[in-house]
C-alpha cells in the first residue's frame, strides 16, 4: 500500500510518517478454541462531522493551484486534536494540517493541489485521511500529544480524491486570465478625446459672440 504521510507545505515529516498497514487489520492471532476466540475491540467510531464526507473534488484546469476545502465540525462537548495526512505529501499543500477544535467549533482545512502541466490523470488514486484524539488537558506540544496516544482511542476517516476536467468556458476563461496577464491593457487614444472636446468652442457660440459685436457697433453708431 501507498506510504501516507503528514502534508505540511507539500512536504512529508520524518516522525510524523506512518506505514498504512498501521491503520489496517492487525496480523491475526494464533489458532485458538472456538471457545476462548474473543474479537479485537472495535475502533472508536469519528467524533468530527466532516463536510465533504467522503470526496475531495479538484476541478482543473491544473496549470494553477486547486484548492479543495474541507470543513471540520466538533459536536461533542470535548476539545478534539486532529491532524490530516495524505497519501502524495509532495503533491498537496495542507493548511492548517493539525491543531485543537473546540467544543461545537468547526475548523475549515484547505487542500491546495501544486500546479502541474497536464493535471493529475484518473487513474490517480490519491487519498486523505483525518486522524483525531480526544484532547488531554494539556496541548500545548501537540507531538507529544500523538506520541503519547492511545492506539485504541484514534478516530480516523478517509476521503479519496476527485478530479475534474475543465469545461471549455473554464478553459476560455484560464486562456482570457493568461492572456491579460502577459498583455496588461494599455490606455487606448480615447481616453483624450473628451479633453479635447472640453478644448474647443462649439461653433455657434462663435457666430453668436461675433454677432453681438457688429450689433453692438452699429448700435452705438446709430445712437452717436
Amino acid at each position: 500500500m501507498a506510504r501516507i504521510r503528514d502534508a505540511q507545505d507539500g512536504v512529508a515529516r520524518g516522525h510524523g510518517g506512518c506505514d498504512a498497514e498501521t491503520w489496517g487489520r492487525e496480523p491475526p492471532p494464533a489458532p485458538v478454541p472456538m471457545a476462548s476466540a474473543s474479537r479485537a475491540p472495535a475502533k472508536p467510531p469519528q467524533v468530527l462531522v466532516l463536510d465533504p464526507p467522503t470526496d475531495l473534488k479538484f476541478k482543473g484546469p491544473f496549470t494553477a493551484v486547486v484548492t479543495a476545502h474541507l470543513k471540520l465540525r466538533n459536536p461533542s462537548a470535548r476539545r478534539v486534536c486532529f491532524k490530516v495526512k495524505s497519501t502524495s505529501p509532495r503533491r498537496y499543500c495542507v493548511r492548517p494540517n493539525s491543531g485543537v477544535i473546540e467544543p461545537g467549533c468547526t475548523v475549515t482545512v484547505a487542500a491546495m493541489l501544486q500546479p502541474s502541466c497536464c493535471g493529475p490523470s484518473r487513474e490517480v488514486k490519491h487519498k486523505f485521511m483525518v486522524q483525531t484524539v480526544f484532547a488531554p488537558p494539556d496541548t500545548s506540544d501537540l507531538e507529544a500529544v500523538w506520541r503519547g496516544a492511545n492506539p485504541g482511542e484514534l478516530m480516523d476517516s478517509k476521503l479519496r480524491c476527485v478530479f475534474e476536467a475543465p469545461t471549455e468556458s473554464d478553459k476560455l476563461e484560464e486562456g482570457l486570465r493568461l492572456r491579460k496577464a502577459a498583455h496588461p491593457d494599455k490606455p487606448g487614444p480615447s481616453s483624450c478625446t473628451p479633453l479635447k472636446l472640453d478644448c474647443t468652442t462649439p461653433l455657434p457660440v462663435v457666430l453668436l459672440v461675433i454677432g453681438a459685436v457688429f450689433f453692438g457697433f452699429f448700435l452705438g453708431k446709430f445712437v452717436m
